[in-house]
């Protein structure tokens, strides 16, 4: 396999004999280890090895000092600013610029071009065209066609931007003083230093090599330029024909101008290599229908590769760091040794997860009576999480259990903190001032806990690290406050760059590394991942303060630029390659379709390769989702028994209405809900909903009544009467709904805000009102509020009569001139006429009157309970959205086509009729002939919690 840096050795080697007299200066360490293992491979006698350097090490040598970092020079830039501005922001509002102005105060001295002019005569074009000496045609062209469009973009516009832009220079003036000052300096400070006294620079003991480098900064090509012509450095170009002589080929621009280039012209070899026109490697492309599927393919791919070949010779290239883990989790087991070059985003990690939802979880607590809150939705995602669950597992789900059950929005600190030290340390409100030293203890508690993950501690020591320089630099300040908010705030945005840098033995085993970190180096087999446009090349877009044709007129980089750096890039990859993989997706990103790499069309049009494209299918079944149906075997049928009376006259279970109406509308759905026990979703509900209103009103109405017979000792309630209920007992009785409701003790406070005190309110109107049709009704005898009753029911099956036993819980019997009315509470707007009994068992009526059959029901269920009854049973409906109607009727009404409507009057006239539609249905239920099915009605599926499971 040809390799340049190897080759780049044996020339060395052949034209410097005394190694120890070099030193050998490449773009990146990578590319130095692997430079020095070729010397060592070349080598046949004992040696001193020549100085590896970067050209990083090279200026911070000139310059004796190393830049600070960015968090610390952020700092220190907005002390500076903050001297400068009237009227200045924020730190956290600042620190987005701060990174933004900090990267083009860089890129001004990296690219030495003069800040005054740059930042001061922009905002008035009259200075500029009163002096135009220090700019060529071609900037003063730039700069106008930019004020041009400039002009377009409104007053107001301009103005804000100008007076912003205006600070832009003093800033800089000002910040280079201070961290002169301050001894501390940015990267590109320290290379413009060097540069710019590259005179006073003593003649190197030792013979300077630049090797592999294709795009300079102008600090770099100063310096590089002055080493060949006064010290005679040389230079060895990493390079091939295919993009240098082709115009077209961006990957080709800059040393297209460095040949020209008086001093770098004639470092270039004689004979340019010609290694991608002629290798003709063997180029595949692939298209996968989602991200993920890369990582399979990439472990499909190496599976093939013969066991014997050297894995060093093979590299992923991965432009997405996303997929690093999906690719090492996919490759084959005989691979043992893996490189990985490149960081992982700390902020995708389950750690800093964990650490951000402790820190948003203080944002909603609240203090009542001096007892801290926490809010249900961030509490269910830190309870959630691994970390919790493993301390104390049984507390944790004892805990999210009750809280959907008992619908608690809020949870007590007392309540946490009975899961344990741990617990105690999370849940507990903090003060700004708490913010740091609670974050360090908290990670070192977790790094407890994570004795036997090292990858897991390895994510928590960059975040703790990352926090320590946080909080040593707001110790540093003066009057820079730290409120939650804030922290939160900066946390997020500190933590945002920060990643996990992986160690590992680059020189062993198979290699995978992001595009930048490929350089120099030459590989047999290559495999890149997500070759799409806007990933490889990444999308056009420059973060700067400075616009395009401001930083195209002073010679600051520009897309253009890093497209062509790119590019190159990507055509280096293929001058030793033998075998290329290059795998894209198809699935849109952020609303747009996915697209593959201009690298891909451009091969295809100009290289004349026989480049084949796969397309890898995840197999899709577009037939309609096949009906499920339960098949009544012995075993499902066991499951029925649990509804059959046994001899001593009990049930294990009974059908209550609202399971015969689920049974009615879907008999799979009655099956996975009650026989299979599957239960829907259950999650605290902060709205209130129709089913929440419904229930407190329920339960108001049953305290309101049941308060009045132990006041009173009597259970009948005549008109005179209500007067005292109305004005003293209805707000009580909804009190002790709402307890009831949410689970709270009897003597608890019910102080509530918002939507639910705005429902209480509501809530008091409907019972008025009912409490004035009841006084109309007046007088009559509560018999029973919210009471059970049961029965057993009579059925043909293939073994025989069987009994089993129906249940049902009766909101309010009572007895009104000879009558028991039998009432039911609707939340909901539930009609009371219906056509016929019959049709109150007919699955295929999409008008079927699930009320009426409800309310029916009860009737069945009295006279069961009360067999010895001989007054009329007459079925009721309090439905809330009606009763505030002129002439409410709450009676249910029999109206056929055609037909008058006629009220029930007793039950009992239709109870056959009813019993008998009852029968059938029950007997359709336990015949093993008649499976469990999905219903018809795809209408009934909409809203149903079980369509995921069919696929409807």
């Amino acid at each position: 396999m040809n390799s340049f840096l190897r080759n780049t050795a044996q020339e060395i080697i052949q034209t410097y004999p005394e190694l120890q007299n070099l030193v050998v200066v490449l773009p990146n360490r990578r590319a130095g280890l692997f430079f020095t293992k070729h010397l060592g491979t070349l080598i046949d006698k004992p040696t001193w090895m020549p100085e590896i350097k970067t050209i990083e090490d090279v200026f911070y040598q000139y310059a004796g000092q190393r830049p600070s970092d960015d968090l610390t020079l952020i700092f220190e830039l907005y002390k500076v600013y903050q001297s400068l501005h009237p009227e200045p922001e924020t730190f956290d509002r600042f620190y987005f610029w701060g990174e933004m102005i900090l990267k083009d105060f860089n890129d001004v001295d990296q690219f030495m071009a003069e800040a005054k002019k740059l930042y001061l005569y922009l905002y008035e074009i009259k200075e500029i065209e009163s002096d135009l000496s220090f700019l060529t045609d071609q900037q003063i062209a730039l700069i106008r066609q930019f004020w041009d469009s400039f002009q377009n973009q409104g007053r107001g516009h301009q103005e804000k931007f100008l007076k912003f832009w205006q600070i832009l220079y003093p800033l800089y003036d000002a910040f280079k003083a201070s961290l002169n000052v301050s001894g501390m300096a940015y990267s590109g400070m320290l290379y413009r230093k060097v540069a710019e006294k590259l005179d006073v620079i003593a003649t190197p003991e030792k013979q300077y090599v630049f090797i592999g480098f294709n795009a300079f900064t102008k600090t770099e090509e100063k310096l590089i330029k002055h080493f060949v012509l006064e010290f005679g450095a040389k230079i060895f170009w990493d390079i091939d024909t295919y993009y240098l002589e082709d115009k077209n080929q961006e990957a080709g621009l800059f040393f297209r101008e460095y040949r020209k280039d008086p001093v770098f012209g004639p470092t270039f070899p004689k004979e340019i290599p010609e290694q991608i026109a002629n290798r003709k490697a063997k180029i595949q492309t692939y298209a996968t229908p989602l991200k993920t599927n890369q990582a399979n393919l990439v472990g499909s791919l190496l599976e093939k590769v013969d066991k014997n070949e050297n894995w060093e010779e093979t590299v992923i290239i991965l432009p997405d760091e996303q997929l690093l883990f999906p690719v090492l989790h996919t490759l084959p087991e005989n691979i043992d040794k893996v490189n990985v070059t490149m960081g992982y985003p700390v902020k995708n990690t389950p750690v800093y997860a964990f650490l951000e939802a402790v820190l948003e979880m203080q944002r909603y607590i609240k203090i009542e009576d001096g007892m801290p809150l926490f809010y249900h939705q961030p509490l269910k995602s830190l309870l959630s999480s691994i970390y919790l669950q493993s301390v104390n597992p049984t507390f944790v789900a004892d805990l999210l259990r009750e809280m959907k059950e008992q619908n608690q929005i809020y949870i007590t600190q007392n309540k946490l903190h009975k899961g344990g030290a741990f617990f105690e340390l999370i849940f507990r409100p903090l003060g700004s001032e708490q913010l740091f030293p609670y974050l360090s203890t908290l990670m070192e508690e977790l790094a407890k806990r994570l004795g036997e993950e090292p990858l897991q501690r390895s994510y928590l020591y960059q975040c703790f690290k990352q926090l320590n320089r946080l909080r040593e630099n707001f110790e540093k300040q003066e009057g820079l406050s730290v409120d939650r908010e804030f922290f939160i705030r900066l946390f997020r945005q500190v933590f945002r760059e920060v990643k996990l840098p992986f160690e590992g033995e680059p020189l062993q085993g198979l290699q995978v590394m992001g595009v930048l970190e490929s350089r120099n180096l030459d590989f047999k087999r290559v495999i890149i991942c997500n070759m799409n446009e806007s990933s490889f090349p990444p999308a056009g877009s420059l973060n700067s303060l400075i616009p395009y044709n401001i930083r195209r007129a002073f010679g600051l980089p520009v897309q253009e630029q890093n497209d062509a750096i790119y590019a190159y890039t990507f055509y280096r990859l293929l001058q030793s390659a033998e075998e290329v993989h290059m795998i894209y997706t198809t699935a849109a990103d952020q609303g747009k379709a996915g697209e593959k790499s201009r690298y891909i069309q451009q091969m295809d049009v100009e290289m004349g390769l026989d480049m084949k494209e796969e397309v890898i299918y995840v197999p899709v079944d577009l037939k309609e989702t096949a009906s499920i149906v339960i098949e009544k075997n012995e075993e499902v049928l066991q499951l029925l028994e649990k509804y059959v009376v046994n001899p001593d006259g009990k049930s294990r279970s009974t059908f209550s209405p609202s399971a015969l109406s689920v049974y009615l509308d879907c008999r799979l759905k009655f099956y996975l809900r009650y026989l299979a026990g599957i239960k829907e979703k259950e999650e605290v509900k902060e709205e209130i909903d129709a089913s929440v209103f419904g229930n407190i009103a329920h339960y108001s109405m049953e305290f309101l009544y049941e308060g009045f017979q132990e006041r009173k000792k009597r259970s009948v309630i005549a008109k005179e009467d209500f007067g005292d209920l109305k004005k003293n007992w209805v707000f009580p009785a909804i009190e002790k709904g709402v307890r009831k409701f949410y689970h709270l003790d009897e003597n608890a406070d019910t102080k509530l805000s918002g939507q639910m005190a705005i429902v209480r309110d509501v809530l008091q109107k409907y019972i008025q009102r009912l409490l004035e049709i009841d006084q109309e009704a007046a007088p009559f005898q509560i018999l029973s509020m919210e009471q059970a009753h049961q029965a057993k029911f009579q059925i043909d099956t293939r073994k025989g009569k069987v009994e089993v036993g129906l249940e049902g819980y009766i909101d309010r019997v009572d007895e009104q001139q000879g009558t028991v009315r039998l009432i039911d509470y609707k939340s909901g707007a539930d009609k009371k006429e219906f056509s016929s009994i019959e049709s109150l068992f007919d699955r295929e009526d999409k008008n079927r009157n699930k009320a009426a059959m409800q309310t029916m029901y009860y009737g069945l269920l009295y006279q069961a309970m009360c067999p010895e009854n001989r007054k009329s049973l007459k079925p009721a409906l309090f439905n809330f959205k009606e009763i505030f109607k002129e002439n409410f009727n709450p009676y249910l009404q029999l109206k056929e086509p055609k037909g008058k409507a006629l009220e029930i009057e007793n039950y009992n006239e239709h109870a056959q009729f009813y019993e008998n539609g009852l029968k059938q249905l029950l007997e359709d239920m336990f015949d093993p002939d008649v499976p469990f099915s999905q219903t018809d009605d795809w209408d009934k599926c909409k809203y149903c919690a079980y369509k995921e499971i069919c696929g409807r």
